[in-house]
C-alpha cells in the first residue's frame, strides 16, 4: 500500500522533469535562431551600412535546415554548424515543424504562411528516403523540371502580386517542362533557371493589422533626421495608446537605446522598434553590437506604458544573393560542385546549389501593413504622455510572440526610398 505515493511522487518528479528539458530546449531554440538571426543582419550590414535592409531570417535558417535533409559529409557539417543544430535530432524536427504552422486568422485580418519549394533539374533520381522526409515537413514541395528550357524572365519583383490563398501550379503537359503560375517561388527559380542544378526557394508572406490602428487623420508629414546629417519630410504616423515600452536599454560601450513593440491583432505577432536614445548615436554601433542575449532582454524588459506613438509609413524591398553572404558565415562546400555532397538527394554526384537568393518585401502603414491610403495633414495638442518620436534610423523586428521567431528584420534609413 505504501508503494503507490512513491510511485505517485516518482512519476510526478519525472512528469516534471520531462517538462523542464521540454522548456529548456525550446528556450535553447529561440537562442539558435536568435543568434543566426543577429549573424546574418550583421554580415550583411557590414557590405550596405548606409541603405534601407529588410531580410526574413526565419525564411533562411528553414531553407538551410530542410538543405541538411540532403546533404551528407562536411557540406552537412557546415549547415548544422551554421545553424547550431542537427535536423536530424527528432525534438528538432519537432519543433520547426510546429514553427511552420500557418497562423493565418482572417477574422483577424492576419494571415502568415511559410512555404518551400525545392526545384531539382528534371532527370535527377531523387531517393526515396529524401522525398518521404522533405513531405514530413509541412508547406514542403519536391519539384523536377528542366532549367534549361524555362521561357520566363522576369525578376521576383516584376511579378503580379499573388493572394495568401492562391496555388504555384506546374503544369504536368507543358513538354518542356516550363514553370508556370504566378507564385514568387517559381519566379525565383525561373529567373536564374538557366544556371541551376537546385533551386531552394522559402518563401515567408505575412499581412496584418494592428491591435490599435494608426488614425489616417492622424498623419502628417514631419522631419526625419538621415544618417549624413541632413532631414526630410516624411509620413509620420501618430497614435497614443498603451504600449509594450522598455526604456534605456545600454550596449557594451554604454550607448543608450529604447525599445517599443505594437501587437498585431490577436497578439501572435508583434513589431519591435528600437531607436538610439541619442540623435548623435549612429544606428551602425548600435547594430554591431546586437546578439541574442540582447533581444531575449528586450523581451522579459518590456512593460505597458501610455505613450504619444510617432512612427514613419516606410516601405522596402530587398533582394539578397545568398551565395555571396553564407559562406562568410562559414556554408561554403554546398555551393561548390567539386566539394558539395548532396548524396542524400539523388546518388549522383555533381549535384549541388548553383545559386540562392532571398527576396523580401515589407510596408508598415496606417492599417498594418499593404494598405494604401491618402494621408490628411493635421497639427497634434502636446500631451503629458511620454513620447516615442521614430524620427530617425531605427532598427525593426517583426517578432512570434510564443516561439520569439524572427520573421522579419531590418532597418529604416530612409523612410522615403
Amino acid at each position: 500500500m505504501c508503494l503507490l505515493p512513491v510511485v505517485s511522487f516518482l512519476v510526478c518528479l519525472w512528469l516534471g522533469e520531462k517538462i523542464h528539458c521540454s522548456s529548456s530546449f525550446q528556450d535553447s531554440m529561440r537562442e539558435l535562431h536568435s543568434r543566426f538571426a543577429v549573424s546574418l543582419y550583421q554580415t550583411l550590414t557590414e557590405t550596405e551600412n548606409k541603405s534601407n535592409l529588410v531580410l526574413s531570417p526565419v525564411s533562411i535558417s528553414l531553407s538551410l535546415a530542410l538543405l541538411q535533409l540532403g546533404a551528407r559529409g562536411s557540406t552537412r557539417a557546415q549547415l548544422e554548424g551554421m545553424l547550431g543544430y542537427s535536423v536530424n535530432d527528432a525534438q528538432v524536427q519537432d519543433f520547426l515543424l510546429h514553427s511552420q504552422g500557418d497562423l493565418t486568422n482572417t477574422s483577424q485580418g492576419m494571415w502568415l504562411q511559410q512555404s518551400c519549394t525545392l526545384f531539382i533539374q528534371s532527370g535527377v533520381q531523387l531517393l526515396d528516403q529524401f522525398t518521404q522526409r522533405t513531405a514530413a515537413w509541412a508547406n514542403t514541395n519536391v519539384v523536377q523540371t528542366n532549367f534549361s528550357q524555362v521561357s520566363h524572365t522576369r525578376s521576383p519583383a516584376e511579378q503580379p502580386e499573388r493572394h495568401h490563398d492562391e496555388s504555384w501550379p506546374l503544369h504536368s503537359g507543358s513538354s518542356s517542362g516550363e514553370l508556370s503560375g504566378s507564385g514568387e517561388a517559381q519566379a525565383e527559380a525561373v529567373w536564374w533557371g538557366h544556371r541551376l542544378q537546385v533551386a531552394l526557394v522559402n518563401t515567408v508572406v505575412f499581412r496584418g493589422v494592428w491591435q490599435k490602428q494608426f488614425m489616417f487623420s492622424n498623419t502628417q508629414n514631419l522631419p526625419f533626421a538621415l544618417s549624413d546629417g541632413s532631414t526630410i519630410k516624411v509620413p509620420m504616423m501618430y497614435q497614443a495608446a498603451e504600449v509594450s515600452f522598455a526604456g534605456q536599454f545600454r550596449t557594451a560601450s554604454e550607448q543608450r537605446y529604447t525599445v517599443l513593440e505594437l501587437p498585431y491583432l490577436g497578439r501572435v505577432l508583434s513589431l519591435q522598434v528600437v531607436l538610439p536614445s541619442e540623435r548623435k548615436t549612429a544606428l551602425s554601433s548600435l547594430e554591431s553590437q546586437l546578439s541574442a542575449r540582447q533581444l531575449a532582454a528586450w523581451n522579459t524588459g518590456l512593460r505597458r506604458t501610455k505613450m504619444d506613438v510617432f512612427l514613419p509609413r516606410f516601405r522596402m524591398q530587398n533582394k539578397v544573393d545568398l551565395r555571396s553572404v553564407l559562406p562568410e558565415m562559414g556554408i561554403s562546400d554546398a555551393f561548390n560542385p567539386a566539394t558539395a555532397d548532396f548524396t542524400g538527394i539523388s546518388v549522383e554526384e555533381g549535384l549541388y546549389v548553383s545559386d540562392a537568393f532571398h527576396d523580401v518585401r515589407v510596408e508598415v502603414t496606417e492599417e498594418g501593413t499593404k494598405a494604401d491610403a491618402a494621408t490628411a495633414m493635421v497639427l497634434h495638442k502636446r500631451s503629458r504622455a511620454p513620447v516615442f518620436k521614430a524620427d530617425r534610423p531605427f532598427l525593426f523586428l517583426l517578432r512570434q510572440v510564443n516561439s520569439g521567431s524572427i520573421l522579419f528584420m531590418g532597418r529604416v534609413m530612409h523612410p522615403a526610398d
